[in-house]
């Protein structure tokens, strides 16, 4: 199968499937598509000819669409296997293999590959059947319990599970596994699993608890809102700042900016039984002005301390935009690739497909004749 035209980045040349799926399997293959792999995803023929329902996630893709209930769909799916550095499944345990398209019979066909599993649990363990989502999986690993305030975890985005400790390991794990079979020759199962990325995300604060500088309790640390200098403070517009202080200049740039050099309750920075009476002062000053008026008497500091900036705020920061980290796609505003590389720079990303647009190509670049390509859609094997 010939590679896409056009390819740029790291991974030009690289050759993904991706066997549907939704949220973290795909954001794993929108980093590979953005690094310049050739991403080939498997839809529904249900959906072909409808808008692609995430204009985001599935940009730099190739789209077609099979249906892997089909007697006949097995050899199709094997025919771009053969030309596949990797695959992308997020099936539960057991629906692949019982599709005919499990790693067994995948590697039996293409030995070289890497096969990508994502999933929340797992392959096994006692809950690798079951059910959950992002935040069930971070319960489970101790990661939601460390966020939010002392009374109470805080239900975070699906930053942590889904898409850092899911789609983004699942991207690492692949590309080891693809580097390995260069090497080896052999390809290999990469089993990755929501639960345990999570887990991985943590190693840093588990050096802290193991350490004994810890205390496995909210609001009680050094960077989870114990300290009165790290943390969100509320201005008067009702927007807020975010101080991240954690040495001495920017504690000392703090102070200046706020008028509190002279303040007793903050002669020691690290005097925790000051900390109530500091909280209590840094709430009612910066309650004094807006975050924008914040902002600009921090500017240049060094107190680290920058404005919370809502999702539409954002990519219109003047350093987000010095560096090109959020792009207009035909959507709307959307992240830029990263990270940068400087010898082989990613594309302008290809934008989301409608469902099912590249059948014909990518199954002609597979062998498959006009005829043949009739014949399958006449069977509704493809469409």
């Amino acid at each position: 199968m010939v590679a896409k035209d056009g390819a740029a980045g790291p991974l030009a040349g690289v050759r993904v499937l991706e066997l549907g799926g939704i949220g973290p399997g795909p954001f794993g293959g929108m980093l590979l598509g953005d690094l310049g792999a050739d991403v080939i995803r498997i839809d529904r023929p249900q959906d072909a000819g409808r808008p692609n329902p995430h204009p985001v996630l599935h940009r730099n893709r190739r789209s077609l669409t099979i249906d892997l209930k089909h007697p006949e769909s097995g050899e199709v799916v094997m025919a771009l296997v053969d030309g596949a550095d990797a695959v992308v499944e997020g099936f539960r345990p057991g629906v692949a293999e019982r599709l005919g398209l499990g790693p067994e019979a995948l590697l039996a066909r293409n030995p070289r590959l890497a096969y990508g599993r994502m999933t929340g649990w797992g392959q096994y363990g006692p809950l690798a059947a079951e059910p959950g989502h992002d935040i069930n999986f971070i319960a489970l690993t101790g990661a939601l319990h460390a966020i939010g305030p002392a009374d109470e975890p805080a239900v975070p985005l699906n930053l942590i599970g889904d898409m850092g400790g899911g789609g983004m390991l699942l991207a690492f794990g692949l590309l080891g596994a693809i580097i390995s079979a260069r090497t080896t020759g052999r390809g290999q199962v990469v089993d990755a699993a929501m639960s345990d990325g999570s887990a991985t995300l943590l190693a840093m604060v588990h050096g802290f608890l193991n350490n004994g500088t810890w205390r496995d309790e909210r609001e009680r640390n050094s960077i989870d809102g114990g300290r009165p200098w790290y943390g969100v403070y509320r201005c008067a517009d009702d927007r807020h700042v975010a101080l991240g202080i954690g040495d001495g200049r920017s504690y000392a740039a703090l102070l200046e900016v706020l008028g509190l050099v002279d303040d007793p309750d903050f002669a020691e920075q690290r005097r925790r039984a000051a900390w109530p009476a500091m909280r209590k002062t840094l709430e009612e000053v910066f309650a004094t002005r807006t975050r924008d008026e914040w902002e600009h008497a921090f500017d240049g500091r060094g107190a680290c301390v920058t404005p919370v900036l809502s999702l539409s705020e954002a990519p219109h920061h003047p350093h987000n935009a010095a560096r090109g980290t959020f792009r207009t796609g035909p959507g709307g505003i959307e992240p830029a690739p990263a990270p940068r590389f400087s010898a082989t720079p990613a594309a302008e990303p290809v934008p989301a497909p409608v469902i099912g647009a590249d059948t014909d190509e990518v199954l002609a670049a597979a062998g498959y004749g006009p005829d043949v390509i009739a014949g399958l859609r006449a069977k509704g094997v493809v469409r």
